[in-house]
């Protein structure tokens, strides 16, 4: 079988286990009543599939060194989102995220249902973004870790601080109550309305880089950095949070729209 057809397979079978998995995820946040906790379930999902792989290295075929690589950044970078996003959200049950109480507002009766389809477009959009992993270890046998895999490791690591760093002093801006009703305009802040959502972006260009191979060219990866792109800038990342942020915080987060740029870290203009 040629390469092309082993990942077409492999995604078709992820897609089919990421929406079981959403599926019961659905099922649970209907009885808590609770949307938010997909935000959680997507994070954590991309380490359920690394580990997966890391499975299949010890019980049925090699990896090679840089499909290896390649699982346990995935796993690491998961890891951190996902427990990131699990004290946020799986620590305050009783508040659901802002983007969720809108689409309450608006779907009524028909949330469940509206729900079951939003579920279903992350399980879609998890497969998809576990390409560049899927075709790191083309039939299990990808090539030893070479320059391009390391500088790629350090791109995602760089990512990872980028992520940390941001919501770190997010945190402490929303802890300080003379804060209230403000806008964080501090440290990377000041250079992106978005951060956070940039430094996730810059996960997958070190996941492309990290993804390279002489079977795929790393085309999997590029693609995932476009639809990464594509989807924290037009819908469900800026989109979504600067609806909520408007509403919340009114014209001083349209004075910060003015002077900070959306996503791309640059200085802000006076």
């Amino acid at each position: 079988m040629s390469p092309l057809f082993n990942l077409g397979y492999d995604f078709l079978a992820l897609l089919g286990i990421a929406c079981a998995y959403f599926a019961v995820c659905w099922l649970i946040a209907r009885k808590l009543d609770n949307w938010s906790i997909v935000d959680v379930a997507w994070s954590y999902g991309f380490a359920l599939v690394g580990l997966q792989m890391l499975y299949l290295h010890t019980t049925v075929m090699p990896l090679g060194g840089q499909g290896l690589l390649m699982a346990l950044a995935t796993i690491g970078w998961s890891l951190r989102l996902g427990t990131h996003l699990a004290v946020r959200v799986l620590g305050h049950l009783e508040q659901e995220d802002g983007r969720y109480v809108r689409m309450r507002a608006e779907a009524g009766d028909g949330m469940p249902g509206r729900m079951a389809y939003f579920y279903f477009v992350q399980a879609v959009a998890l497969a998809l973004l576990c390409l560049p992993l899927l075709s790191s270890s083309p039939q299990g046998a990808a090539g030893p870790v070479g320059l391009i895999h390391w500088c790629g490791l350090g791109v995602v690591i760089a990512a990872m601080l980028i992520e940390g760093w941001a919501d770190a002093q997010l945190a402490a801006f929303k802890k300080d109550p003379a804060n209230q009703g403000k806008v964080c305009e501090r440290g990377l802040w000041s250079w992106s309305r978005h951060p956070n959502y940039f430094g996730e972006w810059l996960v997958w260009v070190g996941f492309l880089l990290m993804s390279y191979n002489s079977t795929y060219r790393g085309i999997p990866g590029l693609a995932c950095v476009a639809i990464m792109y594509y989807l924290l800038n037009h819908v469900t990342g800026v989109p979504l949070t600067e609806q909520q942020l408007l509403r919340s915080k009114g014209s001083a987060y349209a004075d910060t729209q003015r002077r900070v740029s959306a996503f791309w870290p640059w200085p802000p203009r006076r």
